[in-house]
């Protein structure tokens, strides 16, 4: 059995839906090198840690929470592989089970 963690293959087939773009490298770092530049429609919501934050942007027309580990390079903030980035109604579930998962920490700490 391989130890290899990648997606999986369903996941990639259903992210792209012509035959051409399956083998197009991702655009995520275009874009990510031009809203460095322009981050106007990211609102830094608070910092978890020194390298952790709450950003809530504007992506594809959509309000998405981003919960993201950031790195330096050349000076400047960017964001990490880590992380994830909740549309609202994922954000929405997540804030309605906030008092269980309180709950729940006391329980165990």
């Amino acid at each position: 059995m391989s130890s290899w963690r990648g997606k999986r293959k369903d996941e990639e087939n259903h992210a792209s839906d012509g035959d051409t773009e399956a083998h197009e490298p991702p655009k995520k770092t275009a874009k990510r090198d031009s809203s460095s530049d322009d981050s106007s429609d990211d609102i830094v919501v608070c910092e978890i840690s020194k390298n952790r934050r709450v950003t809530v942007r504007n992506w594809n027309g959509k309000v998405i929470v981003d919960i993201r580990e950031f790195y330096v390079k050349d000076g400047k903030q960017m964001p990490g592989k880590k992380g994830i980035s909740l549309p609202m109604d994922q954000w929405n579930v997540l804030r309605s089970h906030v008092d269980e998962i309180d709950k729940v920490v006391n329980e165990t700490a």
